[in-house]
């Protein structure tokens, strides 16, 4: 069974950073895109930042310039690095991942609490 497992979340001053990761484990074929999402308190998950095996990226125009999405295909693990946090930036976040095993699937992890204060 292959699951994703986070960490990295917390409370931050605005301004602040913080770095999120998200492994993979279990057994699979392959590791397609992986992505950051977030969910904002009665608001709908939006996307954060993509990136794909071959690290080609994509953000969200809010966090362009601030976040920065990398991952080490080693460790079978992806990274968010947040700078310059807003208090709008607080929201559980999500990794997601296209995981290829016997079929496909799209796999989400746990979610990790981000809350800045002003």
């Amino acid at each position: 069974q292959v699951q994703l497992v986070e960490s990295g979340g917390g409370l931050v001053q605005a301004g602040g950073s913080l770095r999120l990761s998200c492994s993979a484990s279990g057994s699979y074929a392959s590791l397609n895109t992986m992505g950051w999402y977030r969910q904002a308190p009665g608001k709908q998950r939006t996307l954060v930042a993509t990136i794909t095996s071959s690290g080609s990226t994509n953000y969200a125009d809010s966090v362009k310039g601030r976040f920065t999405i990398s991952r080490d295909n080693a460790k079978n693990t992806v990274y968010l690095q947040m700078n310059s946090l807003k208090p709008e930036d607080t929201a559980v976040y999500y990794c997601q991942a296209q995981v290829v095993t016997t079929r496909y699937l799209e796999l989400w992890g746990q979610g990790s609490l981000v809350t800045v204060s002003s």
